[in-house]
């Protein structure tokens, strides 16, 4: 009932161009997220806690990075809200963001690039019509980068064909496809069809 009522309402409060209906709006959709996001964010540190402390008594495979884990998740919080070191101001917790964080997450991309290479190679071979056309599409763009001295004017020509013309159909089906499996999805949620968001089938 509580998000059939919400549900309703935000959908009707979208037509209805009044000062007090946009008041509402601001205060459901853009003041409260933020409270609810620290409760989440309150419950996604105890998960973490709770599946890492049984991955470490389950000796489950590395599960020696389980101490890093919260040894991290202590430090930040430690730093972050001990009176005298400052908060967010913290020069420790501004180090691990620098030295540890950031090289960690420069690390995990870096690793995702030789995924998508690899994947590349497997999508790019044309064993197939399909296959040959994209491989085509995906040489004529990057070629587009090249200096081919009087070959670069066609080469930029034809790649700005490419992605303005099929590649952004495609991608306006894509659009279209994900915004009426949104909107069915809400409405299947509203209307009570679609209750797995409560734990029931």
């Amino acid at each position: 009932m509580i998000i059939f009522i919400c549900g309703f309402f935000m959908l009707f409060q979208y037509f209805v161009p009044h000062e007090q209906s946009e008041f509402l709006y601001e205060f459901i959709a853009l003041d409260w997220p933020p409270i609810i996001g620290v409760f989440a964010m309150l419950l996604g540190v105890m998960s973490l806690v709770r599946v890492t402390i049984i991955r470490i008594k389950r000796r489950s495979p590395n599960w020696q990075y389980g101490y890093v884990t919260l040894a991290g998740l202590a430090s930040m919080l430690f730093f972050g809200l001990v009176p005298g070191f400052g908060g967010q101001t913290s020069a420790a917790v501004q180090w691990e963001f620098d030295f540890i964080v950031r090289p960690t997450e420069a690390t995990m991309f870096s690793l995702l690039a030789f995924f998508i290479a690899s994947a590349a190679y497997r999508a790019f071979r044309a064993r197939s019509l399909l296959a040959t056309i994209l491989l085509a599409s995906a040489i004529v763009v990057m070629v587009r980068f090249m200096p081919l001295g009087p070959l670069s004017g066609g080469a930029v020509w034809l790649s700005d064909w490419i992605l303005n013309v099929p590649n952004l159909a495609a991608k306006r089906a894509i659009l279209i496809g994900v915004g009426l499996g949104i909107v069915s999805t809400a409405l299947k949620i509203i209307l009570g069809v679609e209750r797995s968001y409560l734990g029931r089938d």
